[in-house]
């Protein structure tokens, strides 16, 4: 029995020891080295286009973003749950069962992007046209989405393996695997755009290369290092396939709400004209860059909440969204005042005139504060998905994309493009708040220990499953209504 011991610490998890926020802070530090190195180069890409002289260039960039946006909103999705269910594996010292999630995983994300790559392909011009592109755009825009969809598979696989990195505790490789693509991009896009003189279509071109790297080097970490795929069977597949939708399905409509919030913010800043779409593009790509960070901060808490609620450490799982919160206070404030300080020079970087500096410089001054809000919603997320609630993140991702984004740009509408752009950040403060608020009572909610006398994890909904509480069950806990319950 002594011999196995060494073997089992060895397949523990790496969160359910030292400081939480010693983990909060090196976990999203090599996470967002990585994702902001890849916004930095998407920057720097819409600079190199910008460098060609038409606007007409960058607006087509912005509309094809938007649809990005879904589908690498689904690929988060399904990484969360790849993330959320190795992870709580990894803490319960279940490795082989880890090893098969992971394979698992992988196999269903592919399957589900191929599809949607399929579904997505012949219909760009019309969804493109309804975003607001049209002419000379419409026709840039859906040249660039027809080199790039084919390799959402890609994407895809990348972002899962750098997830399954992270549930494994070696945020330094999953930093790799975001990091190596960035300096690949930095490398293939002035060679397709400018010496290859293949101006946006190069662009494209460059971003199926950097996701080509992606994989590859994800994939090296995860099978290779970590040897943490197992074989599967299609037994096997069908049998884990409802334990994985249980969190894969929800997180994904969680996902799903933040690019239909910005689809509709898009489709109003349009109607201002492409001068302002270009300025909303250069938002795009200015955001992700100031505020990467905060956008791999729900990715790399989840797993530290995962492991410890695995190795039922209910305490650590309450500090780890103390911490997180914290973290989210000091840095979107510091980042905030930074943007402002610099705004001037951000519009002159981008050699943005009319309403796209107007738009640049709202941003900077004044909406870059409501990041504070939105981080608090991602970090309750995170607790949300990876601790069995995940109906609460669909719920206020979505009363975010809809009751927090509809009505405040209806009425900034009225005020011009820059209206748009205030009554967007100005909706993220009340689902901000009551998401922290939710994600403290869920967490309480958990019970003290999960029932190890069954054979594998509880992690889905349903009766059979008490640790993992379905939404319904979840809401009659937090509220006070409904059943007096002790299984949620």
């Amino acid at each position: 029995m002594t011999g196995k011991k060494p073997a089992q610490n060895a397949e523990s998890g790496a969160f359910t020891h030292g400081s939480t926020m010693r983990h909060v802070v090196v976990m999203t530090a090599t996470s967002s080295v990585g994702l902001v190195s890849i916004f930095a180069v998407d920057a720097l890409n819409l600079f190199y286009i910008s460098l060609l002289g038409q606007q007409e260039l960058a607006a087509a960039i912005g509309y094809a973003a938007t649809i990005m946006f879904f589908s690498v909103s689904i690929c988060i999705g399904i990484s969360i749950a790849a993330a959320a269910l190795v992870g709580r594996a990894l803490g319960a010292k279940e490795a082989e069962r880890a090893r098969s999630l992971a394979t698992a995983s992988l196999i269903y994300l592919f399957v589900a992007t191929s599809i949607i790559a399929a579904v997505v392909y012949p219909f760009l011009p019309a969804l493109l046209a309804l975003l607001g592109a049209k002419g000379e755009t419409l026709e840039l825009a859906v040249g660039f989405m027809r080199i790039v969809v084919p390799s959402i598979p890609l994407l895809g696989l990348g972002m899962c393996l750098g997830a399954l990195l992270r549930a494994k505790g070696d945020p330094r490789r999953a930093m790799f695997v975001t990091l190596s693509g960035g300096a690949c991009a930095l490398v293939l896009d002035p060679i397709f755009i400018f010496w290859l003189d293949m101006g946006i279509d190069g662009a494209a071109t460059a971003t199926v290369g950097v996701r080509v790297v992606l994989v590859m080097v994800g994939f090296w970490g995860v099978h290779r290092v970590h040897k943490m795929l197992g074989p599967v069977s299609l037994p096997l597949l069908a049998s884990q396939l409802r334990l994985f939708l249980t969190i894969a399905v929800p997180a994904t409509a969680t996902q799903l709400a933040t690019p239909v919030g910005n689809a509709y913010v898009t489709a109003s800043i349009a109607e201002f004209g492409d001068d302002a779409v270009a300025g909303w593009a250069i938002i795009g790509r200015l955001l992700p860059v100031a505020f990467g960070v905060i956008f791999s901060l729900s990715g790399s808490v989840g797993p530290i909440m995962s492991q410890n609620y695995g190795a039922n450490r209910k305490d650590r799982v309450l500090q780890t969204l103390r911490d997180a919160l914290k973290f989210t206070l000091i840095y979107c404030l510091a980042i905030w005042i930074l943007l402002a300080m610099t705004s001037h020079w951000i519009v002159q970087l981008f050699g943005a005139t009319g309403e796209a500096a107007e738009l640049v410089e709202v941003f900077c001054l004044f909406v870059a504060g409501s990041f504070l809000f939105n981080g608090a919603l991602f970090v309750a997320n995170a607790a949300f998905n990876n601790l069995g609630f995940p109906l609460w993140a669909t719920l206020m991702n979505w009363g975010r994309a809809t009751l927090g984004i509809i009505p405040f740009v209806a009425v900034g509408k009225t005020f011009g493009a820059s209206g748009v752009l205030i009554g967007w950040g100005l909706g993220a403060v009340a689902f901000g708040l009551a998401a922290t608020y939710l994600a403290f009572r869920c967490i309480r909610s958990l019970p003290d220990e999960i029932d190890r006398s069954q054979p594998r994890i509880p992690a889905v909904a349903g009766p059979e499953s008490p640790a993992f509480s379905s939404g319904r069950a979840a809401l009659g806990t937090i509220t006070g209504k409904g059943e007096d319950r002790t299984d949620v």
